[in-house]
């Protein structure tokens, strides 16, 4: 069966040592996967006042955030601005597409977009995600076909926005593994297909769904083993550093298991044609706060 992948890269450590890392895993099986860059400031390390909240704080503690992610990640951007990650490290995020994989706009600014998806005028909203665009597009040497929200905080608003760029399908939301149509509010259905992810990232379910990592490889091969798509989202923080060998393993035991994986894109192009559904905001066990969530597709007229 055939199970789409998606990489998001978060971060200045992450896209640095995690891009390398998993191109060279997935090389190795012959995959290939949909990259989405981060390219702005890296000021990830903000999340940490978040441990006020006592949901965050208990997510910290059960993913073991200090061994998962390291130190460098944990405090970036904390007292300053963070670096910048995408002229820096253009020649990182340049390979993978060079080697033929996918890849799309995920952030300029991910911490400022997750905390503040919901609240930014539409112009600096526009901005936000223009800078990220304009900027993996001249990394890149042509425009990227895709994006994915940060954190999966999206809302109509985001998705009226994001028309106005030439992206064939996005991924922000979450749900049963079926692309849709989004309909708005006001009746509109936008010609952009959202793919939404169905299956747990490792910092969601460990600690909650599973009590450990080879309980997590487990839980993910059980879940593929229904025949249904599938889309997974791994990080390059966690899957390229601390857990990559546990990523490897699963993606092992998953070809042993007659499951292969590809980009969203590809993936997309063999399902059936898309229905129109709203978008609403939901919560995913593991994920402290709000996400966009799709709703029960319906049929839409041609």
């Amino acid at each position: 069966m055939s199970v789409a992948l998606r990489i998001d890269v978060d971060t200045f450590s992450g896209t640095r040592d995690g891009v390398p890392r998993l191109l060279s895993i997935l090389e190795r099986r012959g995959l290939a996967a949909t990259w989405y860059f981060t390219v702005g400031p890296d000021n990830m390390g903000r999340h940490l006042w978040r441990l006020l909240r006592p949901r965050f704080a208990l997510k910290m503690l059960r993913s073991k955030a200090a061994s998962l992610y390291g130190w460098e990640i944990l405090l970036r951007g904390t007292l300053w601005s963070g670096p910048e990650i995408g002229r820096p490290l253009a020649e990182v995020i340049r390979r993978p597409i060079a080697a033929g994989h996918e890849f799309g706009v995920h952030a300029w600014d991910h911490h400022r977009w997750q905390r503040r998806v919901a609240s930014l005028p539409d112009d600096a909203l526009r901005e936000e995600f223009a800078r990220a665009f304009t900027r993996l597009a001249e990394i890149a040497g042509r425009e990227p076909e895709t994006s994915a929200t940060p954190g999966w905080r999206t809302t109509e608003r985001v998705l009226a926005m994001k028309t106005a760029f030439p992206l064939r399908f996005n991924s922000d939301c979450r749900g049963a593994a079926s692309p849709f149509r989004p309909r708005l509010a006001d009746g509109r259905v936008l010609d952009q297909l959202q793919i939404p992810v169905d299956l747990p990232t490792y910092d969601e379910a460990i600690g909650t769904l599973v009590a450990d990592d080879e309980a997590f490889n487990a839980m993910l091969l059980a879940r593929l083993a229904d025949g249904a798509p599938h889309v997974l989202t791994i990080h390059a923080e966690s899957e390229g550093g601390a857990k990559a060998a546990l990523f490897e393993e699963f993606l092992d035991r998953a070809a042993a298991e007659g499951h292969r994986f590809e980009p969203l894109g590809r993936w997309l192009d063999r399902q059936p044609t898309a229905r129109a559904a709203r978008l609403g905001r939901g919560e995913v066990a593991g994920r402290e706060g709000w996400l966009g969530v799709v709703e029960p597709p319906t049929e839409v007229a041609a």
